[in-house]
């Protein structure tokens, strides 16, 4: 460490760490400046008397110098030399302590903003890598990141100064057509690369399409149990909620006819229900697609882990049993590549393309880019169809290992329900309490979400299962985390019967 004064002005520099010297310099200033050590309307020492002070190039106490100076820190006189401002822009910063005591004086959050902050987490996570049995997670370590990285890189090199420039509110060109025909192809879908809106993650694309469609008041209706996502971006539109039942064969439409009225939009995931991981028969999809029309009625499709299939035949989307144009779509690459991509899809229909674009300005106008020309070319080059066929395969493995592991630790404790698509599955408990059980399995580095958490209507039957993923860690490790779960039942049980 070497420390040099000059006057009144301390500053310090470490030739161990990474830190930029310029940006060591600049913060031992800035904070003696702060800290009032140096007086507003104090002259400091010239570049080249600092720099000589601390054996450095003046270029360095330059350019931290001249960023002081940008910031309004300093001013400089011109044959006077360099002086602290005296009206620093960080005074409104500098709040007193005791302001933090009398916070409750704000004026409250909205009533919107409460229901927001009362919405549930989808899932719970312990800090560090993934633990059995992280929910909506993807196995991360089997992402292609070197192929990603080199593509990264291509990408970068070929940059063009009219791609620093904003982008077409709809995404790229090339991606929309990517996507586009991976729809086509995949999900039994008709729509051109028009329809689609690149957005940043399906949760954006949900709040997007909600505030489009809703206005304060509105009737939606959402699935029960449901995804809170989906019933955060509803309560964000400041829509009417109602909560439709859901049973083997997906959505109740005929309970939501008779009991909820007519709503403007209703949310569902018919291709693998969320939580309770169940396909809308084809008779229950064309019942909603009807009852909609009748009504008048937007549907959203969330299609989140739908690529992920273990024994059956692909189902076709809704989207692509509409004829009408009132169903849209949204995808995502969370789960299918990876969560810190933030990139998801709509498709919508034409009519409703301005609007959308429109609408979108007042919040993130596009997604990065480079990172959509990325994911074009991993598309465009056929790395996106392989990693998805690999992936299946390694899920159908880790699925067989969680189905393995309960049987031997749990039971009959844990009854695991047949999955035949995506990336978690529902354990059925034997009278034990799931919120109990969750805590338990937490203490133990164990993440075992309780279905009833995902129940938005307290009043309904209480329910007494986990949700468990099982695609974010490797098979070897199922075992020890069954192991450690069926020790949280067992404790959980205890407590029960201790009350």
């Amino acid at each position: 460490m070497t420390e040099r004064a000059a006057g009144e002005l301390f500053v310090r520099i470490d030739a161990r760490t990474r830190e930029p010297l310029q940006a060591q310099i600049y913060a031992s200033i800035r904070r003696a400046i702060l800290a009032g050590l140096v007086a507003p309307g104090t002259r400091l020492p010239s570049s080249r008397s600092l720099a000589a002070d601390l054996g450095i190039s003046r270029t360095t106490t330059v350019l931290a110098l001249d960023q002081l100076t940008a910031e309004g820190y300093l001013t400089t006189r011109r044959g006077s030399g360099t002086f602290v401002t005296r009206e620093l822009p960080d005074d409104r910063l500098r709040t007193p302590a005791i302001h933090r005591a009398v916070a409750s004086r704000h004026p409250p959050l909205s009533r919107r903003g409460a229901a927001l902050a009362a919405t549930p987490r989808t899932a719970l996570k312990i800090e560090g890598p993934p633990r059995a049995f992280r929910l909506g997670t993807p196995a991360l370590e089997l992402f292609p990141i070197q192929l990603w990285t080199r593509l990264a890189n291509r990408r970068l090199k070929l940059l063009t100064l009219p791609q620093l420039d904003y982008g077409h509110g709809g995404g790229l060109p090339a991606l929309r057509e990517a996507i586009a025909e991976h729809v086509r192809r995949a999900r039994g879908t008709a729509c051109v690369a028009d329809q689609v809106v690149v957005v940043s993650g399906a949760q954006h694309g949900l709040e997007l399409i909600c505030r489009v469609l809703l206005d304060p008041g509105d009737v939606a209706w959402i699935e029960e149990p449901g995804y809170p996502g989906a019933r955060a971006a509803l309560v964000a539109a400041g829509a009417d909620i109602k909560c439709i039942p859901v049973d083997a064969q997906g959505l109740r439409v005929e309970a939501g006819a008779r009991r909820q009225g007519t709503p403007r939009l209703v949310y569902v995931k018919p291709s693998h229900q969320f939580p309770l991981g169940v396909p809308m028969t084809l008779a229950r999809r064309l019942a909603l697609l009807t009852w909609a029309r009748d009504a008048g009625a937007w549907i959203i499709e969330d299609d989140y882990d739908s690529e992920f299939r273990y024994g059956t035949r692909p189902i076709p989307c809704l989207h692509g049993l509409n004829d009408d144009g009132r169903v849209i779509y949204v995808g995502s690459f969370s789960k299918t590549l990876f969560p810190a991509l933030r990139l998801g899809f709509l498709i919508i229909p034409l009519d409703l393309h301005d609007a959308v674009i429109a609408a979108r300005r007042a919040g993130d106008i596009h997604p990065s880019v480079p990172d959509q020309a990325i994911l074009a070319e991993f598309m465009a080059e056929g790395h996106f169809e392989r990693h998805l066929r690999r992936m299946r395969s390694e899920y159908q493995s880790r699925l067989e290992a969680l189905a393995t592991a309960a049987a031997r630790h749990c039971r009959g404790a844990l009854e695991i329900r047949p999955v035949f698509t995506g990336l978690h599955a529902v354990g059925d408990l034997a009278d034990v309490d799931d919120a109990l059980v969750f805590d338990e399995a937490m203490a133990r580095g164990v993440e075992a979400m309780p279905l009833s958490r995902y129940y938005f209507d307290r009043r309904g039957p209480a329910a007494r299962g986990l949700v468990l993923g099982f695609a974010a860690i490797r098979p070897d490790l199922f075992d020890a985390g069954m192991r450690e779960l069926a020790a949280a039942i067992e404790a959980a049980g205890r407590s029960m019967r201790s009350r």
